[in-house]
């Protein structure tokens, strides 16, 4: 019955946050469907625009889950003083890291012609990628903004305006991209600029509803003041999170990279399934932040029975999702992809063909693409994010990216090959990051 307790209790709090994290992937979602609508060639330019810019965000975003954590153990002990330091030092090295990559997309034609891709698809691509470059800097701020509540288990605002945003880009997405009521036909780049308003729409008002509901905790007075001690221990601990994440996203990043090399129309057939399993995947994304609160807030209770709750509660939940999941990708994989495509276009049967296969082997990786976004989330709930980093790398990098290579390159597995590899990856990744975590449970006080 108490472990029942504790998993109604995280369910309930991760609720929200799976709904927050599911409408942010319906942002992309919608570009996906209004820019499906418009051109296969569009498409698959923004598949490899929104893999770029998705990848530099998860990494500068990584201060802001870096943030989540601190902030909860902070907040078991009532610490405002610190709360405050936590968050505008997130805050700071966040706009910082914007700054710093801010020529990745005034240069992304070179970069993405650099990394083999079609001159046509690049150049549409980085049309795209100069506008959405605006968007980073409200697009972290907002992270920062969100983490810093959730940390407090103000969590259901994070849905709310989530919705909203979904609603504000297909409007303006739809405007833009075939260009409605008088306005021009952008195309992609109507694309790239509905994210820049999105964005900054999110982050005014996480900044409006943070001023409101936590008045006392004057996040902006003396922004401009550096807090060299706090700032030392988001530094470590972001970048450590951002490599982690990073590592993850390069890996889904580079396979749509590969997929270039394969052919466009696995490449549009690859982006519509990675649509799909990322909305899945946002079901362990929501359920592990919650875990990280209240593992985190556990931490700072020094309980470690109620750390060991948590973590077995968040398990039984993961495994729930995951077996949901599967069973959606295997019943209706037809249905799912055909809701992206325009069936005028020529080649829209074989894209659905090629991502039936493509979700097959999605529904294969839930369970481990679950179990080590859960594994990472527990450990960074104990503040460990150094040896994580290290593990995931391995992981994702030396094992699961090189085996897609060869089995699509070297053994003609062609796009189910690199998602082979996908699978394979993952597979290693969770059960390097359980072992810590047992580890780290074990040594506990």
């Amino acid at each position: 019955m108490e472990l029942f307790r504790y998993i109604r209790s995280l369910f309930l709090l991760s609720l929200p946050l799976i709904g927050g994290h599911i409408a942010q992937i319906l942002i992309g979602v919608g570009d996906t469907l209004i820019i499906g609508r418009y051109s296969t060639e569009a498409l698959a330019a923004l598949v490899l625009g929104t893999t770029i810019f998705f990848i530099i965000f998860i990494f500068g975003a990584g201060f802001s889950f870096a943030a989540m954590a601190l902030v909860s153990t902070a907040n078991t002990a009532d610490d405002t003083t610190k709360i405050r330091r936590i968050t505008r030092m997130a805050l700071w090295l966040s706009l910082a890291f914007g700054l710093v990559v801010s020529p990745i997309f005034i240069f992304a034609e070179r970069l993405l012609l650099f990394l083999g891709q079609e001159f046509n698809l690049a150049v549409l691509a980085s049309e795209y990628l100069v506008f959405s470059g605006f968007a980073m800097f409200p697009a972290l701020s907002a992270s920062v903004l969100r983490c810093y509540l959730a940390g407090m288990e103000y969590v259901k605002v994070t849905f709310y305006i989530s919705i909203i945003a979904v609603l504000l880009n297909l409007f303006i997405n739809y405007l833009l991209v075939f260009g409605l009521f008088g306005l021009p036909e952008l195309g992609i780049v109507g694309a790239g600029i509905a994210t820049v308003f999105v964005n900054l729409f999110m982050f005014i008002s996480f900044l409006i509803y943070a001023k409101i509901k936590l008045p006392q905790h004057n996040l902006f007075v003396r922004f401009w003041r550096p807090d060299c001690g706090v700032i030392g221990l988001v530094l470590k601990m972001g970048s450590a999170i951002g490599i982690t994440s990073l590592a993850e996203a390069g890996l889904f990043s580079a396979s749509s990279i590969m997929m270039g090399w394969v052919g466009q129309l696995e490449l549009a057939a690859h982006g519509i399934a990675l649509q799909l399993a990322s909305i899945t995947f946002m079901l362990h994304l929501g359920l592990s932040d919650a875990a990280t609160i209240r593992v985190s807030s556990a931490l700072g209770k020094k309980d470690k029975h109620e750390i060991m709750s948590e973590c077995w509660a968040a398990l039984v939940i993961s495994l729930g999702l995951s077996s949901l999941a599967i069973l959606i990708f295997l019943g209706f994989p037809k249905l799912l992809i055909s809701a992206f495509l325009n069936f005028e276009e020529l080649n829209a049967n074989l894209i659905v063909e090629l991502g039936i296969s493509l979700l097959a082997l999605a529904a294969l990786f839930q369970l481990v693409d679950g179990g080590q976004a859960l594994a990472i989330h527990l450990l960074r709930g104990l503040h460990d994010t150094t040896i994580p980093m290290y593990l995931t790398v391995i992981s994702y990098w030396i094992i699961g990216l090189p085996s897609g290579y060869i089995l699509s390159f070297h053994y003609n597995f062609d796009a189910q090959g690199i998602w082979l590899g996908l699978v394979i990856g993952l597979g290693f990744a969770c059960l390097f990051l359980f072992l810590r975590l047992i580890k780290n449970l074990k040594s506990l006080s």
